[in-house]
């Protein structure tokens, strides 16, 4: 197994991955960003207004850009009316923010990307108001590319988001969630997206069904990692260094990966500690920075990450049968990236 560690981190191939990603995808994510603006286009002017400020805000499109590359891995990504991967790429992403949009009026966040969230400008029930115009706008691409297939993979996965967000508010402040229960959610609210963007794009590509069954694995392995890595990072990453939005999910109740682990190793005073703050909104500093040091000593964040590590080697592994390419190689250096964001 690879040890991802400091010294490997500065790797150029891995540090320039979302770079080199953006620059590869840059020709026809010109096509998508047109499409998404003129597709947040109406009468009501609160609705482009509101969706333009969460589509403008910052996101790196990740989603997107891999729809793209795995279309255009293969020979068959041309214009015939429509290009097809463009319309894909759009929908993923508009179904990437339908679902940021939603789960900041869930989780009563004040803030999304450094910016104040769209909800606090704009209030609750235009964000999720918006968020279902998005949705709409996702599926009537969708079916304006005439592709039945790709359809039901964005609805299936629309549908395992939807479940996994509504599990994962089941289990707030669940002490008694398992490790099983908290990896379903995490692939249903996040892995099943990178899957359907990744898969969908080689579907847009030509590819075939081995091919296009590869690249859908590879997008919910590399999902899953993301998202560990992402609940690594709420409470400091590998080197429990505290940011602007450190301990967001334990004042939110959330049962991430990081406080399970924690709460296995904990004794009595420190699980009492630890469950006290849970779901606090009002969790002080100093409580979250006795967490954060207990997950150090234990090297809970450390045995998140190799569990983020775990799911790297299978996207990577999930790549190997398919045809040799620059693009290709890239996904496996954007696999690595995702995993190095931790450290």
């Amino acid at each position: 197994m690879q040890e991802y560690s400091d010294n490997n981190k500065t790797s150029k191939a891995t540090d320039n991955a979302l770079e080199k990603l953006i620059k590869a995808t840059k020709a026809d994510m010109d096509e998508v960003n047109s499409l998404i603006l003129s597709r947040t286009n109406s009468h009501v002017d609160m609705v482009p207004e509101l969706a333009q400020y969460l589509i403008q805000s910052g996101g790196k499109r990740l989603r997107p850009m891999l729809t793209i590359a795995c279309a255009n891995m293969f020979t068959q990504n041309q214009k015939m009316g429509l290009k097809k991967s463009v319309y894909f790429a759009a929908a993923v992403e508009f179904m990437h923010n339908a679902t940021l949009l939603h789960d900041d009026v869930v989780d009563e966040s004040n803030m999304r990307r450094n910016k104040p969230a769209a909800r606090i400008i704009w209030g609750n029930q235009a964000s999720i108001l918006v968020g279902d115009f998005l949705l709409g706008q996702a599926f009537l691409m969708m079916v304006e590319t005439g592709d039945i297939e790709a359809l039901k993979v964005l609805s299936k996965a629309a549908t395992i988001i939807a479940e996994g967000e509504v599990f994962q508010l089941a289990k707030i402040k669940d002490i008694n969630t398992s490790v099983k229960e908290y990896d379903l959610i995490i692939r249903s609210k996040t892995a099943a997206l990178f899957e359907a963007a990744t898969k969908v794009g080689a579907m847009a590509g030509g590819a075939d069904v081995s091919s296009y069954q590869s690249l859908g694995l590879y997008g919910s392995e590399l999902g899953r990692a993301f998202q560990l890595v992402d609940d690594a990072l709420d409470y400091g990453g590998v080197k429990g260094v505290l940011g602007k939005n450190t301990g967001d999910d334990l004042r939110e109740g959330k049962m991430s990966l990081p406080i399970i682990l924690a709460l296995k190793k904990a004794n009595r005073s420190e699980k009492k500690l630890i469950i006290s703050a849970l779901g606090d909104q009002n969790c002080k500093e100093e409580i979250l920075e006795k967490i954060i040091k207990f997950m150090q000593k234990e090297q809970i964040l450390q045995s998140v990450i190799k569990e983020a590590e775990k799911s790297v080697i299978k996207a990577k592994d999930a790549l190997k049968n398919l045809p040799a390419s620059s693009l290709k190689n890239l996904l496996g250096e954007v696999a690595d990236f995702c995993l190095l964001r931790a450290y």
